[in-house]
């Protein structure tokens, strides 16, 4: 009876030093790129800016969803926690749910495909989306109960910010200030002192 040799568990060769810098040179080019002109760049003009060969982008992203959805979970991360902390160091609720629109605006203004994945992933039960900005927003809203007018939702303060979002895009080159206007507008109706029912979502 042969007897089985012991199972030897196959080693994954660590990524080679150049393999990691041409990653991380693709997905930089490609935010660059894809804050500039959306998601629909084509991936030649991600790999120029990189500086590496077409081969060498489809070896580390075979799709370019996967490149897409690498960037906007990585630009949206540091975005939104930039935002939260930016509200955590208010004390007062109001002025820190004005500074997280402050601060996200900002982002937003910057960055074309990001706000492109908000119209269209709003509603997305992905947790690495627009669920973790509803959770901070959540947040803020609680914090802020007393100084908001009744019946304001978090689902109301996702879409004022993805609304506004879109106008700080289309303002921020030639009107900067615009956006800003537009926010102490939009948060000004949502101050306790206007009591009228809002309509049903």
């Amino acid at each position: 009876m042969a007897v089985a040799e012991p199972h030897t568990p196959v080693r994954r060769r660590a990524p080679r030093a150049d393999a990691i810098r041409n990653r991380e040179a693709i997905v930089e080019a490609a935010a660059e790129v894809m804050a500039e002109q959306g998601a629909a760049v084509d991936v030649r003009e991600i790999a120029r800016r990189s500086g590496v060969g077409m081969g060498t982008l489809y070896r580390h992203f075979p799709k370019k969803e996967d490149l897409v959805r690498t960037v906007l979970d990585q630009d949206f991360s540091r975005w939104a926690e930039s935002a939260r902390q930016a509200a955590v160091e208010a004390e007062d609720p109001w002025a820190a749910l004005t500074d997280f629109y402050r601060q996200a605006l900002s982002g937003c203004a910057r960055h074309r495909a990001l706000m492109e994945s908000f119209a269209l992933t709003w509603t997305d039960p992905d947790p690495t989306g627009i669920p973790q900005l509803r959770a901070v927003l959540e947040e803020l809203r609680v914090r802020a109960a007393e100084s908001l007018r009744p019946g304001v939702t978090t689902d109301d303060l996702v879409l004022l910010l993805i609304s506004l979002g879109y106008a700080a895009q289309c303002t921020d080159e030639r009107r900067p200030h615009m956006w800003n206007r537009l926010l102490l507008i939009s948060l000004d109706g949502l101050r306790a002192e206007h009591r009228e029912p809002l309509p049903e979502s």
